[in-house]
């Protein structure tokens, strides 16, 4: 199994507020941590009432605090709405908390709607053409030898791995460009998936950082002990979704019992793109959507999301995921112990 890593958008579900979310978020990383996992990332969003993880290095430093091994990254930084420099030193700043442990990962998109990039006080009709050389500032001011004579501190020399995150193939060959690792926003926006992939592999170029492609895909699951209850889990997400995508943003809602079945065309054609990108089931049903999944792209790494309204059914989701982790290690150490002369 390719290493699997934790996506969190710290959901606020109806009747509950950020505060419990930010407690919900840790325990998940505290628990990913002993499981397994790789790594544990958050997503910068803004004006959505559903999502609590808009001061994304503030709740960085949360999660990175209060564990002890796990990397603990963004997934990522919305560049357009940042100085370089603000981020250089925000980053530098909990490389230097949190040695060895910190991933930078760099979006494109504002990750709002127009009006809150507005009142972010952005000008949007240049600073998404201004992405690649914004990057090229940044990972400039956490170089050892900035060329800019302004520096980041902390942040100069912080051994920060910058990923470069998308939805589209622009991101893919910035990747390549720069000679660094690519995650592709599979999980909400599939649609050029494998295209994007074809271009980073196709065109990387090695750099300091990274010596050949790596490729990480965002990837829903929604595991339960029955296929049917997973089923179920999974109609808050897909409520969620269709609401975002119709223009009505909320907070995440309760399961219902056949949201799927009852959902009009729109919502049905929406819900068939992105299930592409997710497993839903027992245990041998998400294996098995995994491991086909992991076969179709080649990906490198998978980062599963988990968004369902009960806290106890999203934790027993990723630790039914880390059973993937773990069946695998037992079967190596199987065939290990096979292996050895009697």
């Amino acid at each position: 199994m390719i290493p699997l890593s934790v996506l969190d958008l710290s959901p606020v579900t109806q009747g509950s507020d950020p505060s419990e979310s930010f407690r919900n978020t840790l325990d998940i990383a505290q628990h990913a941590e002993r499981w397994g996992f790789n790594r544990y990332w958050l997503a910068e969003h803004h004006g959505m009432p559903g999502i609590a993880s808009a001061a994304t290095a503030v709740l960085i430093a949360h999660v990175a605090g209060g564990t002890s091994r796990i990397r603990v990254g963004a997934g990522g930084i919305m560049l357009p709405n940042h100085s370089p420099l603000v981020i250089a030193e925000q980053f530098g700043t909990l490389e230097a908390l949190f040695p060895g442990r910190i991933d930078l990962g760099l979006g494109r998109a504002p990750g709002s709607d127009q009006a809150t990039a507005h009142a972010m006080r952005r000008n949007l009709a240049s600073d998404s053409d201004q992405f690649p050389q914004d990057v090229v500032e940044l990972m400039d001011f956490m170089s050892d030898e900035p060329r800019q004579r302004v520096r980041a501190v902390p942040g100069q020399g912080a051994k920060v791995p910058v990923w470069i995150l998308g939805s589209s193939t622009f991101g893919a060959q910035l990747a390549a460009m720069l000679g660094l690792p690519f995650a592709f926003a599979s999980h909400f926006a599939p649609q050029q998936m494998m295209q994007a992939i074809e271009i980073y592999r196709g065109g990387f170029k090695p750099s300091a950082q990274l010596a050949k492609p790596h490729v990480m895909l965002g990837f829903n699951v929604f595991a339960a002990d029955s296929d049917e209850h997973a089923h179920f889990l999974a109609s808050s997400w897909q409520q969620s979704f269709v609401n975002l995508r119709s223009g009505r943003p909320g907070r995440l809602p309760p399961p219902v019992v056949g949201y799927r079945e009852q959902a009009g065309p729109q919502a049905q054609a929406l819900l068939d793109t992105v299930l592409s990108c997710a497993a839903i089931g027992s245990p041998p049903s998400v294996r098995a959507q995994v491991e086909a999944f992991i076969a179709r792209t080649g990906a490198d790494e998978l980062m599963i999301t988990s968004n369902m309204f009960e806290h106890k059914a999203r934790l027993r989701s990723y630790e039914i995921v880390s059973g993937l982790m773990a069946g695998e290690r037992a079967e190596q150490r199987s065939e290990e112990r096979v292996g050895q002369p009697a």
